[in-house]
């Protein structure tokens, strides 16, 4: 299939080019270029910020079941195209083709469990003090028109977070994907406009990413920021929120560390770690990256990460077999050297990996780094790549205090056959989500967020509905 014809969506109408121009979307396989992304100016964030604002009174008054009946016949549409939109996610993001495909299959499940869900959000009832008052009741409404800005590594999950949750509360949405991997967005949106969502409830812009999200957080008409990426732009879009007191969800960057305990079989362990760190080429927020070892485990566990590791299949996410492909652009290949080479002068052993394939595409070698000073970049700053680094521990104490020493605190996981052991990594680990045994944290059901400055509030599972409501007492008397 081919590449689509780039647009945005603005109050029920796609728009092929603007007066702001257009960016180029490359390919990270070959760095051939894809397409042209129309940019959004002032005019166009305008009509949507006012075409949301407009349609939310619409769609927040229809009953639940109503926007569920629409909401899962765009998921319907979603499963049907998903060859054809995984495709179009793997030419423009990278990752193998069967992630992609995966990626979208549990993107509708998501969306499906928050419209769900939304069919039955709580009510509840307080009894009242006065002998006049009959009734007091505790109840959610969507909190307004959202803007929702998401990044490149996960082009069709984290839009539908947002989406999803958005549209069963019963807001309107401006959402903005990555300039990078916009064509994902735009095929999802398209289900929903296909499934008869009322013109302004989805709106879709892009372009210059501090113009837009200064633009819409100050917009009058939106109520609610939803933002996935890096801390340091979370911080400032949190100021820019708070500075107009308006609701603020952030899922930020982690640094996600693994402690292998000494009565864990290091192998084992590996065998279940190298998929979950190199999958997507390691751009994942929640992906391990600080392995820490008992040292009665480390060789076994070292032996066999980095055979597993030098043993991934790596090239263009369409290809047969891949399991391995490139990183989103070139500056990402420039960002894993320089976190290699600052490992190195530290006195890390690089036990593979480590450097730029030479071939057509931004690849970078899955790399193992032994021993990294606690001084160097890469044990204090989230690589986002596909980078491990392997460290030993003789006590749990020393461990459990390495893994908490960062000021983040989005996913950690544990391995262990010790009950007690699982219940003190689970009580004392500093992360929002804790895998015991297993790197599944991340399920259409459960909550994803982190703690300290891996974000504020949640998406998916219930508490990613309730992100999107605002609490209304309503106390009726005689």
């Amino acid at each position: 299939m081919t590449y689509p014809k780039l647009k945005l969506l603005i109050d029920g109408q796609w728009i092929e080019q603007t007066d702001e121009g257009s960016v180029a979307v490359l390919n990270p396989a070959d760095g051939e270029l894809l397409g042209r992304l129309p940019v959004a100016g002032p005019n166009e964030l305008e009509s949507a910020a006012t075409a949301a604002r407009r349609s939310f009174s619409r769609w927040s008054r229809m009953l639940p079941i109503e926007r569920f009946r629409i909401i899962t016949a765009a998921t319907a549409l979603m499963r049907q195209r998903v060859q054809e939109i995984a495709t179009i996610l793997t030419l423009e993001q990278g990752k193998p083709l069967a992630e992609s495909v995966r990626e979208v299959t549990l993107s509708a499940d998501i969306i499906d469990f928050l419209a769900e869900e939304a069919k039955r959000l709580p009510i509840r009832g307080v009894p009242a003090r006065l002998s006049n008052v009959t009734s007091q009741t505790v109840m959610r409404v969507p909190v307004g028109p959202v803007a929702a800005f998401t990044p490149w590594n996960f082009p069709a999950n984290l839009p539908s977070r947002k989406l999803g949750g958005a549209l069963a509360a019963g807001c309107s949405v401006v959402i903005k994907p990555a300039e990078e991997t916009p064509a994902t967005c735009m095929a999802i949106v398209q289900c929903f406009v296909d499934a008869g969502i009322p013109e302004g409830v989805v709106n879709l812009v892009a372009g210059d990413p501090a113009f837009i999200s200064s633009t819409l957080i100050a917009h009058p008409g939106i109520a609610k920021i939803s933002f996935t990426g890096s801390v340091r732009v979370g911080k400032l879009l949190g100021e820019q929120a708070a500075r107009h007191i308006k609701r603020y969800t952030a899922e930020l960057g982690g640094h996600a560390p693994v402690i292998v305990c000494e009565d864990y079989d290091g192998a084992k362990a590996a065998k279940l770690a190298v998929p979950a760190k190199f999958r997507n080429a390691g751009q994942v927020c929640a992906s391990p990256i600080r392995f820490i070892v008992h040292r009665a485990q480390y060789e076994a566990f070292r032996a066999a990460f980095v055979q597993g590791a030098s043993s991934l299949k790596i090239g263009a996410g369409l290809d047969e077999g891949v399991q391995f492909g490139p990183l989103i652009e070139g500056r990402r290949v420039l960002e894993m050297q320089s976190f290699v080479d600052d490992a190195a002068q530290h006195g890390a052993t690089i036990a593979c990996g480590g450097k730029q394939l030479t071939r057509p595409g931004y690849f970078f070698e899955p790399t193992v780094i032994e021993h990294a000073s606690l001084d160097s970049r890469v044990q204090n700053e989230e690589p986002f790549g596909p980078i491990a680094v392997l460290d030993v521990f003789d006590d749990l104490d020393e461990a459990i205090a390495r893994a908490n020493r960062l000021p983040v605190g989005l996913a950690a996981y544990g391995f262990t056959n010790r009950l007690d052991l699982a219940h003190r990594l689970t009580l004392e680990l500093e992360a929002g989500m804790v895998g015991i045994n297993h790197f599944g944290v991340s399920q259409p059901e459960t909550p994803f967020g982190g703690v300290k400055e891996s974000g504020l509030g949640h998406e998916s599972g219930l508490e990613g509905l309730l992100g999107y409501t605002d609490l209304k007492l309503v106390s009726v008397a005689q």
